[in-house]
């Protein structure tokens, strides 16, 4: 595909098909380089097939892994076949800008308690909701304190803000009383039976970043209810209550490809607010951990990865020693003779610059996994009535999430081309 497309390709209709089943191939294909986890595995079964690559991989340094994480298709001097995969990931991942329009200045301190990169956020995300008809009733869902409702709300339009957390029901309404604003905070279980009755055909329903099911049923209720239009930002694909993926369209549901919950965090492993002292400290207790699993495999004579629980960072205080042995005792088991520490530290920091250098192949399929659950939706909603665009709102700096659903109902009641 050609890398001009990357700038102004818009996905709808028949694109999106086409596209879905471009990506579903190449996925399907070459699982067996994405699915195994650098960090489970000493050694990955893709390792045996292609040598050289791998050698070339584990030789390079964390900062060179770093430097490439964001844009691993660009690598340079890369053994066979990795430029070949990384040229067709690019260009099946290329998606386009959705058109921006002008905003009206928002209201004086609106932005007041919203974090300045979430605030950027729901300004890009506003900035894109060019719908055919104005919504005269805007419906903001898993709203937190309704934030990206206050914003979108002009005129006469109402706004209804559905959220779990009371708390943060109370504080949305005394922020929306503050402003005089025409807005309604509801406190809802949008995963309950009883979510049904609270999305109504005059609504325009938002969602920026609902994570997993949050998303999926606010697209199964909408439709249900034929909203004429909506907008979605997906986030978090494996927040779900299935143990699998289930597949949403009829495409996705004739596909080969069987996702886990491991398998859908992948488009979740891009990381690019983090700061300096997040990112030390990530790589102190993932080096460590890399030490330990070297330990744990030793003392249960298994060549096997052992799940263990998330710590909290005050265990980076410890001695390498007295982490590894109190993780032994979280996990049942009990350190023999007398291990060498340093060796196994020092084992720990090494394996972390090969687990970061061999996460890269697995990060060229990345963007096309996550591009494949999204139009997977999309075309969900196209065989629900919905004529669907899917583009991005914002650059991946701001956030790596930056996948747009826009939907309108179709004149027809038969499904959109």
């Amino acid at each position: 595909m050609p890398a001009r497309d990357a700038e102004t390709v818009v996905l709808t209709g028949e694109a999106l098909l086409a596209r879905f089943r471009a990506l579903d191939a190449f996925l399907t294909a070459h699982q067996g380089l994405w699915k195994p986890r650098p960090f489970t595995h000493l050694q990955l079964p893709w390792e045996t097939s292609y040598p050289e690559l791998a050698q070339w991989l584990r030789r390079r340094s964390l900062e060179e892994a770093e430097n490439d994480h964001h844009q691993p298709w660009l690598i340079e001097n890369a053994p066979a076949p990795f430029p070949e995969w990384a040229a067709v990931a690019h260009g099946l991942s290329t998606i386009g800008p959705l058109p921006g329009m002008a905003l009206e200045a928002p209201a004086h301190r609106l932005d007041v308690e919203v974090p300045g990169r979430k605030w950027q956020q729901i300004e890009a995300f506003a900035s894109r909701l060019d719908f055919s008809s104005e919504p005269s009733h805007w419906l903001d869902w898993c709203a937190g304190k309704g934030h990206l409702g206050r914003r979108l709300l002009r005129g006469t339009q109402r706004l209804t803000c559905l959220e779990y957390d009371p708390a943060l029901v109370a504080s949305g309404q005394q922020l929306s009383q503050r402003h005089h604003l025409s807005a309604t905070h509801v406190r809802q279980d949008v995963l309950a039976q009883d979510a049904a009755q609270a999305i109504h055909s005059e609504h325009t329903p938002v969602a920026l970043h609902a994570c997993g099911d949050l998303h999926v049923r606010l697209m199964q209720l909408a439709s249900a209810a034929h909203c004429k239009q909506m907008a979605i930002a997906p986030c978090c694909y494996n927040r779900i209550g299935a143990e699998h993926y289930q597949p949403l369209s009829d495409a996705a549901k004739g596909s080969a490809l069987q996702l886990s919950l491991e398998d859908l965090g992948l488009p979740l492993s891009e990381t690019v607010t983090a700061g300096a002292r997040v990112r030390r400290q990530r790589d102190h207790s993932m080096a460590w951990r890399l030490g330990f699993d070297l330990l744990q495999r030793q003392i249960r004579g298994s060549d096997s990865y052992l799940p263990t629980p998330s710590l909290p960072t005050s265990w980076l205080e410890k001695t390498f020693a007295q982490y590894c042995t109190d993780l032994a005792a979280l996990k049942d088991l009990s350190t023999i003779g007398s291990p060498d520490w340093a060796a196994l530290e020092a084992a720990g920091h090494q394996r972390l610059a090969q687990v970061r250098n061999l996460e890269l192949l697995r990060s060229l399929f990345r963007r096309p996994l996550e591009l494949w659950l999204v139009v997977d939706r999309a075309l969900f909603l196209i065989q629900e009535g919905y004529e669907v665009r899917l583009g991005t709102f914002c650059e991946a700096t701001l956030t790596p999430r930056n996948l747009m659903l826009l939907a309108e109902r179709c004149a027809e009641a038969t499904p959109c081309g």
